[in-house]
């Protein structure tokens, strides 16, 4: 997994990051999503490391990267904080300029890394996700009905890492066929750890607070991404169910946006990375 690229660990002020990167190139940065690490991208990352260089961090509180002390408005589990240790790391590895692509949670850091920091975004790829503050907005009894576990995660008052730590493989139901031996080994090691579980649910916890906030106070001032988008969805997820056309969405937040479904399940990268790499290569390269 990941053979050629360098394992490394960096300091980006309030935390540290596990980092695997590799290739040459422009520089891109993979962000994965809940409840994974950086190796959901071990398929596809070395597809697009022929042509450019990539970098795979875990987020902060996620697999091996560090687990900030939490507080009561869950801030340091923000998008914002998680954009900013991105913005450390990828300077640190020498890259000022950078495109990002982000899936499911991963989806929310890059949108946030887009619209904090536009100087060093150059390109933007999201998948399986619209911003934060418009879900919740168009959050009814489909919605709730379909990610219940937006709601009990984020609560606090009947904290869910109880239920979480009692068994973690019967609720998070990952196989090693599905993605590979030693992504699965990582993924394990993770969500046995109760210190990353409860990252994880702060992750949950901030998005229903600090993150919905952040994302209506960018909508009411005007601030949009800049850079070209990229939005690719699960066909055999609820993107369309829930949302009909999806790029729709995205284009009341960004101002030059693209995209089509794959056909692929949830976890698109570890289904699907021939077809996801070949969408990211050809959106890489556009002029």
């Amino acid at each position: 997994m990941f053979e050629d690229f360098i394992t490394d660990r960096v300091d980006v002020g309030e935390t540290e990051l596990f980092v695997r990167y590799g290739g040459s190139g422009t520089p891109t940065l993979l962000l994965h999503g809940h409840p994974r690490t950086h190796a959901t991208w071990h398929r596809v990352a070395p597809l697009l490391a022929a042509h450019h260089t990539v970098i795979c961090p875990d987020l902060r509180g996620y697999g091996r990267s560090g687990k900030p002390p939490t507080t009561p408005d869950h801030a340091p589990y923000s998008k914002r904080a998680m954009a900013g240790d991105m913005l450390v790391l990828m300077r640190a590895l020498g890259h000022d300029r950078f495109a990002v692509a982000g899936h499911d949670r991963g989806s929310y850091v890059a949108h946030r890394l887009a619209v904090d920091h536009p100087q060093a975004v150059t390109r933007l790829a999201v998948m399986d996700g619209i911003p934060i503050g418009e879900a919740l907005a168009r959050t009814d009894a489909k919605f709730a009905a379909a990610w219940w576990h937006w709601f009990f995660l984020g609560q606090t008052d009947k904290p869910a890492e109880r239920v979480i730590n009692a068994d973690p493989d019967a609720w998070y139901r990952a196989t090693a066929e599905q993605m590979g031996e030693e992504a699965y080994e990582d993924y394990l090691r993770a969500i046995h750890d109760p210190r990353t579980v409860h990252a994880m649910c702060e992750d949950y916890r901030a998005g229903l607070g600090v993150d919905r906030a952040a994302d209506d106070a960018d909508r009411a001032a005007g601030r949009r991404v800049t850079c070209p988008t990229l939005f690719l969805w699960a066909a055999k997820d609820d993107m369309e169910d829930l949302y009909g056309d999806p790029l729709q969405v995205w284009r009341s937040w960004a101002d030059d946006v693209c995209g089509h479904p794959i056909d692929a399940g949830h976890h698109i990268a570890e289904e699907a990375p021939d077809e996801l790499a070949a969408a990211l290569l050809a959106f890489l390269r556009a002029p």
